[in-house]
């Protein structure tokens, strides 16, 4: 095994020790990608990792990288539902209003899968409720799809 593989094996696992050891052997992993265009940021958010989240933004990952599908590590944890990830990434200066290949944003994926405290957290921070996805629908549309109330509610409010 690479040390590249080494070191998203280790992300995946959450080992911190060995993914501090690896980073002080190579600071150019921090840039790397894996097998699937994540990058290390994009990995550790994804498995919810949020201490290594912090180290590789300490280090200066870059927070809006984006993965094969043009997705950031904010988009996933939105995706996700990691609400203390998504405040980390907010307050480190992620882009609220990245759009993916798809034209979904992060508030289109809070409300497609029901994450209300995410999508308050984004309105707060700046979020276009106004963005439209590759299909024309906006975070309103989806929470609507979805019937979900108080997130219709939340986005009516706002739109």
């Amino acid at each position: 095994m690479s040390k590249k593989e080494d070191f998203f094996s280790e992300i995946r696992n959450g080992n911190i020790e060995a993914v501090e050891q690896l980073l002080q052997e190579d600071v150019g992993l921090l840039e790397s990608l894996d097998e699937r265009g994540s990058t290390p940021l994009i990995l550790a958010t994804y498995y919810n990792h949020e201490k290594i989240a912090e180290l590789f933004l300490k280090k200066g990952a870059q927070i809006d990288a984006k993965d094969g599908s043009g997705n950031t590590a904010l988009m996933g944890v939105c995706f996700k539902g990691y609400t203390n990830l998504t405040k980390l990434l907010i307050e480190a200066g992620a882009n609220v209003n990245h759009v993916n290949a798809m034209g979904a944003t992060c508030l289109i994926y809070a409300a497609t899968f029901n994450r209300i405290e995410i999508a308050e957290l984004l309105l707060v921070n700046g979020a276009d409720t106004k963005a439209k996805d590759a299909r024309g629908n906006t975070a309103l549309d989806h929470a609507k799809m979805q019937g979900i109330k108080a997130l219709i509610e939340l986005l009516e409010t706002k739109a």
